[in-house]
């Protein structure tokens, strides 16, 4: 059961995302209910969280589940396009959703809120069959070395490239001859791991 205050800070996720088409950050939650400081906004968020009302995007800011649609449905966030190429510098928006099933993903009643979508741009997952254009639908889970992620490299920058690792360090590999292992010099986040892809430009 939500507390008062947290009702209220969901229903004003849900009113800002309808409006925005993106999630409020914790400095819009923070100014639009008065509070001395992010981190009071942040602990609502991870409170609301913890109770399965909203989730960590890829882009750092906190929106809602995907909702339960059509009986055993769910709505599926996809979030813009994620780089299978060099990594992209720029944050991800979600752009729509689209009903699935979350049993076609191996998830079936494992908390399907936790899947998410991003859109493939680029060629350097094609040996692993993801194309330009692809739909890849990710979890968020930690992942296991030889899976594909969307992952986070060094705090600023996003790729999808499968997991590996070499000389005791993760690396993250295309399945592209023409790319290049990335090596990350700071850090690598794992924002979800792919559990399947869905294709709409079919020729």
């Amino acid at each position: 059961m939500l507390t008062e205050k947290q009702q209220a800070v969901l229903d004003f996720i849900r009113s800002f995302e309808a409006t925005h088409s993106t999630p409020p950050s914790s400095r819009d939650i923070q100014r639009q209910f008065g509070f001395g400081s992010q981190n009071a906004a942040v602990c609502h968020l991870r409170a609301l969280a913890n109770k399965g009302q909203v989730s960590k995007r890829i882009d750092g800011r906190w929106g809602l589940q995907a909702r339960e649609v059509q009986g055993h449905l769910f709505e599926l966030p996809i979030f813009g396009a994620i780089p299978a190429g060099l990594p992209d510098q720029q944050e991800q928006q979600p752009e729509e959703t689209i009903a699935i099933d979350p049993a076609l993903f191996g998830v079936g009643g494992r908390k399907p809120h936790l899947l998410w979508a991003l859109r493939v741009r680029g060629d350097s997952m094609i040996g692993a069959h993801i194309v330009d254009g692809d739909i890849v639908v990710l979890e968020r889970r930690e992942p296991r070395v030889g899976e594909i992620i969307a992952a986070l490299v060094d705090g600023t920058s996003s790729t999808l490239k499968r997991l590996v690792r070499e000389g005791g360090r993760s690396v993250l590999r295309a399945e592209n001859e023409r790319y290049a292992d990335i090596v990350p010099e700071q850090g690598l986040e794992s924002q979800g791991v792919v559990v399947g892809v869905i294709r709409r430009n079919v020729e």
